[in-house]
């Protein structure tokens, strides 16, 4: 990560084991009763012993919420169990093709290929069109372009195949005990990870400067032929000057609904938000803001002294 604030060992103590991980929300479970039905565990362990707002009334299927700083689960639901991710799977593909150190300035051509593996596969790149591995990069990541993402893995080294094993293979080393890849635009729904994966998987994003850059990025423009194609980034919170975003992608497909993960700055703390199967077109936004005004609000009733009895 850019600002590799963290460290092996905090990691670790965060869960990128899988044995350290599960110890963790077994005590946040123990602490902390399960909000209505019984499907979500509000954790407030470093809050514990003073009031707090309710545990926010998110609307996504299955969330995680990490404090980092504080190596602590504020809120789990559904958090182990694997689920279609969709183009949250761009994250993964973009941190094996940086690790592969491929140049990024190197032309690559669109062909049918890319676009063959989904009948109506949305992209705005027509076969023939060739950018730089680095602007294909920044497309996928900013906007989640599916042409440019399945290039990304026909030229990694090897082939799509090897690309393909390779996400498979970092999945492991980072502890995402429940993922599983099989290509990778995340148009399929066999694209599976829990939250508690992909809050590894965002944390190791987060460590490489480029996919932090591009997924960040607002507005991005490109050169096709004699024109410019201007792309916009599919997650709105990054223009917003009330976010501090590290690394983010969104993802959809029918499967999966819509998908949200994040790294970001919350009150000084670096804070990992997960959400996936969100229904509505901005819920899962909504919810991120749920997560933001809710440790706020949290934050402040604990830096807040009780009143005096009199």
């Amino acid at each position: 990560m850019e600002s590799g604030h963290w460290g092996t060992a905090l990691m670790n103590h965060l869960g990128l084991r899988t044995t350290a991980f599960a110890g963790l929300l077994l005590a946040a479970a123990a602490s902390h009763a399960a909000i209505s039905g019984g499907t979500a565990s509000p954790v407030h362990l470093k809050y514990a012993g003073r009031a707090s707002p309710a545990a926010p009334a998110l609307r996504s299927s299955a969330a995680l919420v990490l404090d980092a700083t504080h190596s602590s689960v504020l809120y789990s639901r559904h958090s182990d169990v694997a689920v279609p991710i969709a183009s949250i799977t761009k994250l993964m593909t973009a941190l094996v093709v940086m690790e592969a150190a491929q140049p990024l300035d190197e032309q690559l051509e669109i062909t049918a290929e890319d676009g063959r593996q989904r009948s109506h596969v949305v992209s705005r790149l027509a076969t023939g069109t060739t950018l730089s591995r680095g602007d294909l990069l920044h497309l996928a990541l900013m906007s989640s372009e599916n042409r440019a993402a399945h290039a990304l893995g026909r030229n990694y080294p090897g082939g799509l195949v090897a690309c393909v094993d390779a996400m498979n293979a970092k999945a492991r080393e980072l502890g995402m005990t429940n993922a599983r890849f099989v290509e990778p635009t995340g148009l399929s729904d066999q694209n599976v990870a829990s939250p508690e994966d992909l809050s590894k998987l965002v944390m190791a994003a987060a460590k490489v400067p480029r996919i932090r850059e591009y997924s960040t990025d607002s507005r991005y423009e490109v050169r096709v032929g004699r024109r410019m194609m201007r792309y916009g980034n599919t997650d709105s919170l990054v223009s917003r000057p009330d976010w501090k975003i590290d690394v983010q992608k969104t993802g959809y497909i029918s499967r999966a609904g819509r998908c949200l993960v994040m790294q970001t700055v919350i009150e000084d703390r670096t804070v990992v938000i997960v959400l996936l199967n969100s229904f509505g077109k901005h819920t899962r936004v909504a919810d991120a803001r749920r997560v933001l005004k809710w440790m706020q609000a949290t934050l402040l009733a604990h830096a807040t002294p009780a009143p005096a009895i009199t």
